[in-house]
């Protein structure tokens, strides 16, 4: 359906008023001057120059120059009908320049976002690429090697399949990841709700990770001794994930001989928000609002002293924000970081 117009007078009302003291000052002037100067004629002639004026500049202004306005708001609305006004063109110049500034500025934003989402997309192509060759380069090469003639070693046939079974054992966690992302992105996977101890699942976390911690002369802690349980409402299962992956990344990245440190406090009436804190190498603030994104790594060199996906992060922003909750970072470089989700209180 065509727009319509939404008529503004200002312009003709105010050329109508100028064309019309100038010419009534040129006949006041000419009749004074050469004929004897009468008022009502004076006034009647302004009055009908004024109408004349008035209505010539409003028909012509309508149809000819708002004619070609109307032609520019139908060719931007067939452009993005979704974000340009739907209201009547109006013949008011001001109203239309604030329309044609706020599309051009809408727009601007719209491709720098764009832009910003294209810069994203071609970096997590790459991650993806880096994450996976290399599992996939390093199973090629035992088997190719196998295929070679080494099958006839036993000795040298078993450490290559065990290699080679490691390097697809990464290859399905890394898939497994991804699924959970998209999984938990579109909405399709879906939490079971229920009231359980965080205390006890902490500890159940701590008993699941303490010969990983030992090996990295890195002790888990409470902040302190809880005596009573402290109930909260989520999903157990995705709950323990994020302490895992949140406690894992803190062995991970931390010094040798520190610790790891849970704590759990009353935030609101009816929230509480648990703490995961270490004294490792700390995060540069730079990287901070991008630590959970799709495989996103501060190392920029490639080199990976740990194993994992790449994808721990992302999977704990997202499980956290299944459940309607938050998670926050707070880091300092050479000092230590500190991940901290909500969860609501079982009432």
């Amino acid at each position: 359906m065509s727009k319509k117009f939404k008529r503004s007078y200002r312009f003709a009302f105010k050329s109508s008023l100028f064309i019309t003291v100038y010419f009534t000052l040129f006949i006041s002037a000419f009749l004074y001057i050469f004929y004897e100067l009468l008022l009502i004629q004076v006034a009647v002639f302004a009055i009908v120059c004024y109408l004349f004026c008035f209505f010539v500049i409003q028909y012509r202004v309508e149809h000819f120059i708002y004619k070609r306005i109307k032609k520019i708001y139908d060719d931007l609305t067939l452009l993005e009908s979704s974000s340009f006004s739907r209201s009547q063109i109006t013949t008011d110049m001001a109203t239309l320049t604030q329309d044609i500034d706020k599309y051009a500025k809408d727009k601007k934003l719209e491709i720098e976002a764009l832009k910003i989402r294209e810069h994203y997309r071609k970096e997590f192509i790459g991650n993806v690429s880096h994450e996976l060759k290399t599992p996939l380069f390093t199973v090629q090469g035992y088997i190719s090697t196998l295929l070679d003639g080494a099958v006839n070693d036993e000795v040298l046939r078993n450490k290559y399949l065990e290699r080679a079974d490691k390097g697809v054992e990464r290859l399905i966690y890394i898939i497994k990841d991804l699924d959970m992302i998209t999984k938990l992105e579109i909405g399709d996977l879906r939490l079971d709700i229920e009231p359980f101890d965080i205390i006890a699942l902490i500890q159940n976390v701590f008993e699941l990770l303490e010969m990983k911690a030992t090996r990295k002369k890195i002790t888990l802690t409470f902040d302190q001794d809880y005596k009573s349980p402290i109930m909260v409402n989520g999903d157990k299962e995705r709950i323990q994930q994020v302490l895992s992956n949140l406690i894992v990344n803190s062995l991970k990245y931390g010094e040798a001989n520190g610790t790891t440190e849970i704590s759990i406090e009353n935030l609101i009436k009816n929230k509480v928000i648990v703490r995961v804190t270490d004294n490792g190498e700390g995060i540069e603030q730079e990287h901070i609002s991008r630590l959970f994104e799709r495989f996103y790594r501060v190392d920029k060199s490639g080199s990976r002293k740990e194993g994992g996906s790449g994808l721990g992060l992302a999977i704990v922003k997202h499980i956290i924000e299944a459940h309607d909750e938050k998670i926050y970072v707070e880091s300092d470089y050479g000092i230590g970081s500190e991940f901290s989700f909500t969860l609501e209180k079982t009432t």
